[in-house]
């Protein structure tokens, strides 16, 4: 009797087909064929014997070593991909072409600080010397991180623009949408005065609004936004009034509470597309876009960057400034003029339609 091939499938009763069960390379593989028939063994066992052989061919390329670059090599890959090529030259001149990337460790690098930069200060030798290296070894070994394409938002509102998405908002059945207590007005006019973003919005509770200072406490998230008071414009607390003593502050257009996904923003996106088609806007206004436009109205009027970030929820001044838009030098004013006012000082107040000057008080 001939010795048994590992490959060689055996029937199961319990599962009415043929089993293969055997290890490659340290790895198991055990299956069901999709072959149901005891009488069909002999194709049962060639299935099989192909699924043996393709196993060890993938172990065997799997276990083949890559060849390992050059540093020279690697560091023309590097600066065509968008590395910075400052210091690179004096070093790819030290090590030549031969010198693999495995090769320069801490002695190399030492010996190369020796040789290159025999007299500089320490922080010298690391920016040019040891973080070139460092950045071109990490790129060699899949470990640089991938530049992304900016994806940043550039759209705002203009005041006008926030002005015909708010009248369309006051009158949903113009809209198609079935919307009896203005819910989705009382959002973006919210979205607009706080910068709160859209599941932000839908989540809060009105035990968190405090009338006498007009400040709205916002919870936050673990990774987006930060724990803040946000301060709300008349313009905004006439728009959601009235605010409820506690729960839901901002349900859906059916008066129902929000059972928030794991996209809870877009939730509300339906509603807001339905405005925002009636009121002439495209689609590159969305819910976001009110976050934005908080955010360049707000710096525009105050100049005011501390508040900015405190208000806006932003744990980097980097990320502040991709939302805050460059504007034109009228802006400030031409808010003023549609009600919305975000000084901390307010002065007087502003009637709906009046043009006002506006005076900074030293905003950093």
């Amino acid at each position: 009797m001939g010795k048994k091939h590992p490959w060689k499938p055996t029937w199961s009763e319990k599962t009415n087909a043929w089993i293969i069960d055997f290890w490659v390379d340290g790895k198991r593989i055990r299956r069901r064929l999709p072959i149901h028939d005891k009488e069909l063994e002999p194709v049962a066992e060639a299935r099989a014997k192909e699924i043996y052989a393709e196993a060890w061919r993938s172990s065997g390329q799997a276990a083949t070593k890559q060849k390992i670059p050059t540093f020279w090599e690697a560091s023309s890959l590097y600066i065509e991909a968008g590395g910075e090529a400052r210091f690179l030259p004096r070093i790819v001149a030290h090590f030549g072409k031969n010198t693999q990337c495995d090769e320069i460790n801490e002695i190399a690098i030492a010996r190369a600080a020796r040789a290159l930069y025999p007299l500089a200060k320490p922080e010298t030798v690391r920016r040019q010397l040891r973080v070139p290296i460092k950045a071109v070894l990490n790129f060699a070994a899949g470990n640089r991180r991938q530049k992304l394409p900016d994806t940043r938002r550039t759209r705002w509102l203009t005041p006008e623009e926030a002005e015909r998405l708010l009248e369309a908002a006051a009158n949903p059945e113009v809209a198609g949408l079935r919307d009896p207590h203005c819910q989705t007005l009382r959002k973006i006019a919210f979205m607009l005065g706080t910068g709160a973003g859209p599941g932000e919005t839908m989540g809060l509770d009105g035990k968190h609004w405090n009338p006498a200072t007009m400040e709205w406490w916002l919870p936050g998230t673990k990774t987006v936004y930060r724990a803040r008071f946000v301060r709300l414009p008349s313009r905004t607390v006439e728009l959601i009034w009235p605010v409820p003593d506690e729960g839901p502050a901002f349900p859906a257009p059916n008066g129902q509470p929000y059972v928030f996904r794991k996209n809870r923003g877009g939730q509300m996106a339906a509603a807001f597309g339905k405005i925002r088609a009636a009121a002439g806007l495209g689609p590159d206004v969305v819910p976001y876009t009110c976050r934005h436009s908080w955010a360049t109205w707000f710096y525009a009027q105050t100049t005011d960057w501390a508040a900015l970030l405190d208000q806006g929820g932003w744990n980097r001044a980097d990320t502040a400034n991709r939302y805050r838009k460059i504007a034109p030098a009228d802006l400030g004013q031409r808010l003023l003029a549609h009600g919305w006012d975000f000084r901390p000082d307010r002065g007087e107040p502003v009637r709906f339609g009046e043009m006002v000057s506006l005076r900074f008080n030293g905003g950093s």
